[in-house]
């Protein structure tokens, strides 16, 4: 999948697929509704104007860090200490801020090659390197990634265990956001890091979106970050910052990773905007997820009431309870379809609950997914409403596709394929 529903995650990397087929004055109409809505489940600063999220930084970088200080240079000052902070809440010896997690990734999985003499690494394939990197992992760090399982799920120990080919390093994404941020209980993420290691291998975490992930865990960020090797973590999924990344691990792969951020462009002169928002994000954001998550599964239960009461013989709500603060929904519509009918919704109530103008096809043809996001906006949204919500969006959806008035049952083939 290649919307880009996440919070904060409407950048160039994961914005693939988005329907464009009414020209550009349509797009811009659905977009300008959407961003003007008065309630949403979540309102990413990707929407704000460029002098909003200047204002905002200005306001709120004063209160998590005294500003009378130098300005960083070549990642001192802020950005040195976002790394200290990062490195205490991940419970790891060291990490190095970079500006990507594509370069994070790269230079991590790259440094544990060198290391074990091994240069495969064991992912699945929808995980972020295999979707979103053009093919970056094979044509310039020389990765060899191989399928972990084929299953639209997090890999198993047994899976794990049965490789037939020597890995060097297991990268588990956690959540697994193409699957619908599923996430493994926390019996299972133990047992295929172990699974791993009597492999002989590292254990890697794309953790982009981890610091929403101790709700489903039951466990803390140091606790979750300790079965790893190495965890890389984003500044601007979860926690809204401006972008960036950081890599946490123990201080040898450290050192040695900040001399390949250097030979991959990423020793940037000043970086203060960057992890100012991002330290705004940490102190801000990061303790309200656990609310965020557990109104995300209040909305997906309300969201699926809604279809029902609007007589859908088929839609998905994936994971019917979700793992983390994201999940995806999935009709029996066209997209074009879906996306008028959200900006149309927007537009004439002033609230919408698909908040970003991107679905995207299915398979088989006819169905469409998208990504449904709850921060701060959506913890306002009661049961009801959001129910209420769903009723009339499916009705504007029939009045503009009158073929679809009567989607497929539970019994009929488009069902049969999709469960």
């Amino acid at each position: 999948m290649s919307t880009s529903g996440g919070y904060g995650g409407s950048g160039e990397e994961e914005a693939e697929g988005i329907p464009r087929d009414g020209g550009r004055e349509t797009e811009d109409r659905r977009l300008r509704a959407l961003r003007e809505a008065k309630r949403v489940l979540a309102r990413p600063s990707a929407t704000l104007s460029l002098k909003e999220r200047l204002s905002s930084l200005a306001e709120q970088a004063p209160e998590v860090y005294d500003l009378r200080g130098p300005t960083d240079t070549y990642g001192d000052g802020v950005v040195a200490d976002l790394e200290k902070k990062v490195a205490r809440l991940l419970g790891k010896e060291d990490a190095a801020f970079f500006p990507t997690g594509t370069m994070a990734q790269q230079v991590a999985l790259r440094c544990w090659a060198e290391r074990t003499g091994n240069r495969h690494v064991a992912l699945h394939p929808v995980s972020h390197p295999e979707v979103f990197e053009a093919d970056a992992f094979r044509t310039v760090s020389d990765l060899r990634p191989m399928r972990a399982t084929s299953a639209p799920r997090q890999p198993t120990a047994e899976e794990v265990r049965d490789l037939p080919e020597l890995f060097g390093t297991l990268m588990l994404e956690l959540p697994l956001r193409d699957v619908g941020y599923l996430l493994p209980t926390w019996e299972e993420l133990v047992e295929v890091t172990d699974a791993a290691r009597e492999r002989g291998a590292k254990v890697h975490f794309d953790g982009a979106r981890l610091w929403e992930c101790t709700s489903h865990f039951g466990r803390s960020l140091a606790e979750i970050a300790a079965l790893a090797d190495s965890v890389y973590v984003s500044f601007y999924k979860s926690l809204d910052g401006l972008s960036g990344a950081a890599l946490a691990g123990p201080s040898s792969l450290i050192k040695e990773t900040r001399i390949w951020r250097h030979r991959y462009g990423g020793k940037i002169f000043q970086q203060f905007p960057v992890a100012l928002s991002a330290l705004v994000g940490l102190e801000r954001e990061l303790p309200r997820l656990p609310d965020y998550v557990a109104q995300a599964r209040v909305v997906a239960a309300a969201m699926a009431e809604g279809f029902r009461e609007a007589g859908l013989g088929w839609f998905k709500v994936q994971p019917e309870q979700p793992h983390t603060l994201q999940f995806q929904v999935w009709l029996p519509f066209a997209a074009e379809v879906l996306v008028d009918a959200a900006a149309q919704q927007a537009e004439e109530t002033g609230a919408t609950v698909f908040q970003l103008p991107w679905w995207e096809p299915g398979l088989p043809p006819g169905i469409a997914l998208t990504e449904v996001t709850v921060t701060s906006a959506g913890l306002e949204w009661t049961p009801d409403e959001v129910r209420a919500a769903v009723v009339d969006f499916v009705d504007r959806v029939r009045v503009s596709s009158p073929a679809w008035a009567t989607p497929a049952g539970p019994g009929s083939p488009l069902a049969t394929d999709l469960t």
